[in-house]
């Protein structure tokens, strides 16, 4: 087998809708497109970003301005399949893979229009810290409450 047929043959597939318990529409926008005709990748961490922060704000375990523990990214990953554009829908699908006493790692599926397999998927992992001082602290019961429900495992 040729190094490419490995490579291509080793690559991940994408995921399918169903693996997904929670659902976030989310409107491509004209300025998302690059001058390549597709949405550039930075924008892509903005969808993770968007459907997570989404999910904690409506469970209420998270006032952006107010809450004294909040998440601050360490990681994060994207592998992209298909090529989205504006106007294209996208629907942001939203589990949590991990959680641990003060990280969790949230995987994201995008899915475009219709499409039952992702355009892209990837993860991203917030450690949880008092928002003065920045000290790791463990999640808030409510908090890993409203993730458990969206927990793949």
């Amino acid at each position: 087998m040729k190094e490419s047929e490995q490579r291509s043959a080793e690559r991940e597939a994408p995921e399918t809708r169903d693996r997904y318990p929670h659902f976030l529409t989310i409107a491509t926008r004209w300025m998302d497109n690059d001058v390549y005709g597709h949405v550039n990748n930075v924008v892509y961490y903005s969808y993770f970003d968007t459907v997570v922060n989404e999910y904690l704000i409506r469970e209420g375990v998270l006032d952006i301005e107010g809450s004294p523990v909040i998440g601050l990214v360490v990681e994060t990953q994207c592998r992209y399949f298909e090529p989205v554009t504006f106007p294209d829908t996208l629907h942001a699908g939203l589990r949590v893979a991990r959680l641990g006493r003060s990280s969790v790692r949230y995987e994201i599926g995008l899915f475009k229009n219709d499409s039952e397999t992702a355009a892209a998927q990837g993860h991203f992992v917030h450690v949880y810290v008092e928002r003065e001082g920045r000290k790791a602290t463990a999640l808030p019961q409510e908090m890993r409450a409203a993730l458990e429900k969206i927990s793949a495992g």
